[in-house]
């Protein structure tokens, strides 16, 4: 049993302090304005996405109602931690409250949780197009289409908020200063009262567990598209299918791998360091998902070139 010293002189955490830009000045400027014009570049690149998979006919596909959504959760998913942070360093404010920090927090692993879900989805999706193509319209129907989306923005908040419960289970008190530019999870166990945080320990064990078995099933996936795909006799078939692979491969490995190294690196000291850490997982994806789908897939590159041309002829007329 704990003694009654350990509980004197406690001072109850109401707000905290995000310090996760550098005090000077000039510096703390420079990534203001960094963060602002990425927010801007993701903002518009998700939002093309959308508008061009909404209307484009050639789009309304199971892959693109993915991808739309997908681009969806990638707008939430860095709106919940740039924005604030932005506005904290041009107001010199930098305080969060206690339920601010817990929102913001549910928030990041409702939508990272959602996301990784959905990558499992579209990984199927594109393993029932390419080794069961006679059967795709009946697997990938839209009524299952619509079900997986849900079911993957269930599991996000499902991961959300047992993160959450085990975070915010523990008693905060002393400093109140987080070395991040957000409220993340690694950042705020250090705060901890008597840094005993045994039950979110036991969630990040369980959720890396279940990323591992989720990632072995896209890698049985994978295999077996590439299996398939190499009997293909045609040349030019074989490109086609490959590429409609590899944006969807190489958005998987950014996020797992961003993912791997905010756990492996929660114990950085250099705050530089840990703000490049965290800016690889939560600024980085949702920036660059847009570019590796527009710019490596023939139909969206098409879709939006007719999207251009088409504005383009009603500004001259």
């Amino acid at each position: 049993m704990s003694s009654p010293e350990k509980f004197i002189n406690v001072t109850l955490i109401t707000e905290f302090l995000l310090m996760g830009f550098p005090d000077d000045w000039m510096p703390q400027r420079l990534y203001t304005t960094l963060f602002f014009l990425i927010y801007l570049a993701a903002l518009m690149g998700n939002l093309l996405i959308i508008t061009i998979t909404s209307i484009d006919q050639h789009l309304q596909v199971p892959m693109y109602f993915f991808l739309k959504n997908l681009s969806f959760i990638d707008i939430c998913y860095i709106s919940v931690t740039v924005p604030k942070s932005i506005m904290n360093s041009l107001t010199n404010t930098y305080s969060i409250s206690f339920l601010g920090c817990a929102t913001q927090v549910f928030l990041v692993f409702v939508f990272g949780g959602t996301e990784f879900a959905l990558l499992l989805v579209m990984s199927y999706d594109r393993y029932a197009a390419i080794c069961h193509p006679l059967h795709y319209e009946g697997i990938m129907h839209r009524g299952a289409c619509v079900q997986m989306v849900t079911t993957s923005w269930l599991s996000g908040y499902v991961y959300g908020s047992i993160h959450v419960a085990g975070t915010f289970s523990v008693i905060y008190c002393g400093s109140n200063v987080v070395h991040q530019f957000f409220c993340d999870i690694p950042s705020l166990l250090t705060l901890s009262c008597y840094r005993e945080h045994i039950l979110e320990d036991g969630f990040i064990i369980l959720s890396c567990c279940f990323a591992f078995v989720c990632f072995i099933l896209m890698v049985v996936s994978y295999v077996q598209i590439f299996t398939t795909v190499l009997r293909i006799p045609s040349a030019k078939g074989r490109l086609k299918l490959v590429s409609t692979c590899l944006p969807h491969l190489t958005v998987v490995m950014l996020f797992l791998f961003s993912g791997i190294v905010m756990y492996l690196a929660k114990n950085f000291k250099p705050s530089s360091m840990k703000l490049v850490i965290s800016v690889l997982y939560t600024v980085l994806p949702p920036t660059l998902n847009p570019l590796i789908y527009s710019l490596r897939n023939k139909d969206m590159q098409t879709a939006l070139r007719k999207v251009i041309a088409h504005k383009t002829c009603k500004m001259i007329s």
